[in-house]
């Protein structure tokens, strides 16, 4: 998760500024995975798809890229979104919903951590699903 957060600094720290009348500035956000289509199982070394789901706050969110840290058959992931600071953005939260293709290599079961935000003690807490992979 360090990653992640190292990500996102340098992100911000190198958020976009076009001189001019029309700054547009930006920054990159973690987004808190509300649920995840997944299958039932794998196909091994077959692309799979894998569907999150979220709620951006307002219209200046736009989905940017996930973030997958692989550690043995376990995948933390998490999806980025760009934050434009836009005062004309809806203010309305839009449900959102973002696919990822994921190729098992190995037979045993993959376990995956889906990033869902920082519980009031600030830790990150995570959807977890096992996936078992077939043949």
């Amino acid at each position: 998760m360090k990653k992640i957060v190292l990500i996102l600094v340098l992100g911000t720290m190198l958020s976009c500024d076009i001189g001019g009348d029309d700054n547009i500035n930006f920054e990159l956000e973690l987004m808190s995975i509300t649920d995840v289509d997944i299958p039932l199982e794998l196909i091994f070394n077959e692309s799979n798809e894998i569907t999150v789901n979220y709620v951006r706050p307002n219209g200046c969110y736009e989905f940017n890229d996930f973030i997958v840290q692989p550690q043995g058959n376990t995948r933390t992931v998490a999806a980025v979104d760009t934050v434009f600071n836009d005062p004309d953005c809806s203010q309305n939260p839009v449900q959102a919903s973002v696919s990822f293709n994921f190729r098992p290599l190995s037979m045993d079961p993959y376990i995956f951590q889906f990033y869902q935000g920082t519980n009031q003690s600030g830790e990150d807490q995570y959807l977890i699903i096992e996936v078992p992979v077939a043949e």
